[in-house]
């Protein structure tokens, strides 16, 4: 009988090299698939970001983690091409929140499509090995929507 010996764990370094290289393709495939709709990442980002509800400006800059100003920017190209609207909050009528509209949704759904390496990736997933994914990204991140 021989010895049972345990695969190597992996260190907290090997992990975060691992998730910067996956966040590396699936980042690239997101700016692919975004440009394809004519966006920019930034902005490919701010519909996805929508797709979870509606955000007060502030709130979509702080969760975006850029300037205000540059936010802004960002908005007045999507309002443009009507993939949101700004509607002055009910409780404070100096507060903008950012609402998807229906091109939105249908171009954060396009985006989402056209993401074939992470796509692919996934597919090759089981339907457990997915729960267990989401489980612990969900413990290592904490439970925000996927974008």
């Amino acid at each position: 009988m021989g010895l049972m010996t345990e695969a190597p764990r992996a260190d907290t370094a090997q992990l975060m090299e691992l998730l910067s290289v996956s966040l590396g393709v699936y980042y690239g495939d997101f700016t692919v698939a975004a440009a394809s709709e004519n966006l920019t990442a930034s902005q490919g980002k701010a519909l996805t970001v929508l797709r979870r509800g509606p955000a007060a400006m502030r709130s979509l800059a702080e969760t975006m983690t850029c300037d205000a100003s540059n936010m802004t920017g960002i908005i007045d190209r999507l309002e443009k091409r009507g993939m949101v609207r700004r509607e002055a909050d009910a409780s404070d009528r100096r507060v903008k929140n950012v609402i998807l509209t229906a091109e939105g949704e249908r171009v954060t759904d396009a985006i989402r499509a056209k993401m074939r390496t992470t796509q692919e990736g996934l597919d090759r997933l089981s339907g457990q090995d997915r729960d267990s994914l989401y489980a612990l990204l969900e413990r290592v991140f904490g439970s925000h929507p996927a974008s």
